[in-house]
């Protein structure tokens, strides 16, 4: 192992780790060093599974010498605390998604990112996809001329008990729907959505939310995602992307690449869901490295996507259309 390689330490060692540490092993220049989790247990099981460091506190390992930058992948109410922590330890940071619980929380986070001169990066996976890039490039180029529509789908069933681990669809799904939208499409200005459980039994929380956007360019976005079923139509909108212009369009859909095995929340292993965590930390590790260029998707973004969740749930309570400002 070169020294010389970016030494990464885990902060979290849930389900999600697992594809961060895949993706690790693809990139050249950077390593797993090691991990903390708040389950002994579980910190026991994924240090062996990937022959890293066990870590006993959060501050040994943003104090270890051989740790350069830190993924963030504990609980949302928690990535504030260490990604600070990170931070003032002289740590670059990858955040997971959704960011932080509140606005507050998130712009708390740019101030000390902005303090301690560290890279913070938002966990935007999704947009990390080739064919969402080159749909940008071509929508910035006016190829398909003026903005009509944007539409970002996500229908994957998820079980009462996967889904008892996770925040609601609004705050753990919608996020994605939202800075997709905003990198093809551009900022919202207003909102208006709707949310509902239609398969669980015990959990009183939602499984579908569904949001008409009116966005800053004159355009309007649909955005839809759903726990409550899969979509097993012959054109699935499993997780779609489609931009409508007066021009052209363009369109990304999960389906291109299934593989028929498990995945780890999914029925199917979706492809292209692993390329994109891929090529995020690939993306994270050049910027700690070059100490130049942007993430595709910043704080700022990261900041707006909270607003705008913030917006449809306000929304969903009060039974109105929103403005997000």
């Amino acid at each position: 192992m070169n020294r010389s390689d970016l030494g990464i330490g885990f902060i979290g060692a849930g389900e999600i780790s697992i594809l961060h540490a895949r993706a690790l092993k693809e990139i050249d220049g950077a390593h797993l060093v090691g991990l903390w989790n708040r389950s002994e247990q579980r910190a026991i099981q994924r240090a062996r599974e990937e022959g890293c460091k066990r870590y006993a506190t959060p501050d040994e390992l943003v104090n270890d010498p051989d740790v350069d930058a830190v993924l963030v992948m504990t609980n949302l109410e928690t990535h504030l605390e260490y990604a600070e922590l990170a931070m003032n330890a002289g740590k670059d940071v990858l955040v997971e998604k959704p960011l932080c619980a509140t606005v507050g929380e998130v712009e708390q986070m740019k101030r000390t990112a902005v303090a301690s001169g560290k890279i913070c990066m938002p966990g935007h996976n999704m947009i990390h996809e080739e064919s969402l890039k080159r749909a940008k490039k071509i929508i910035e180029n006016g190829d398909i001329g003026d903005i009509v529509s944007c539409y970002v789908m996500y229908n994957i069933q998820h079980s009462e008990e996967r889904a008892s681990t996770l925040p609601g669809v609004v705050r753990h799904i919608l996020t994605h729907n939202l800075y997709t939208m905003m990198y093809l499409a551009g900022r919202p200005v207003r909102v208006q959505a709707f949310k509902a459980n239609r398969h669980y039994e015990k959990l009183d929380q939602e499984d579908i939310t569904l949001v008409n956007v009116e966005l800053e360019n004159g355009g309007l976005a649909h955005l839809c995602a759903s726990f409550a079923a899969d979509d097993l139509s012959p054109a699935p909108w499993t997780f779609t992307v489609k931009v409508i212009g007066t021009a052209g369009t363009t369109h990304y859909t999960y389906n291109d690449w299934v593989e028929v095995k498990q995945g780890i929340s999914h029925s199917h292993t979706y492809t292209a869901y692993q390329e994109t965590i891929t090529n995020e930390v690939r993306h994270f590790v050049e910027l700690c490295r070059s100490r130049s260029g942007q993430p595709l998707s910043d704080l700022e973004d990261a900041i707006w996507a909270q607003k705008t969740t913030e917006a449809v749930e306000k929304s969903i309570a009060d039974g109105l259309s929103v403005e997000v400002k």
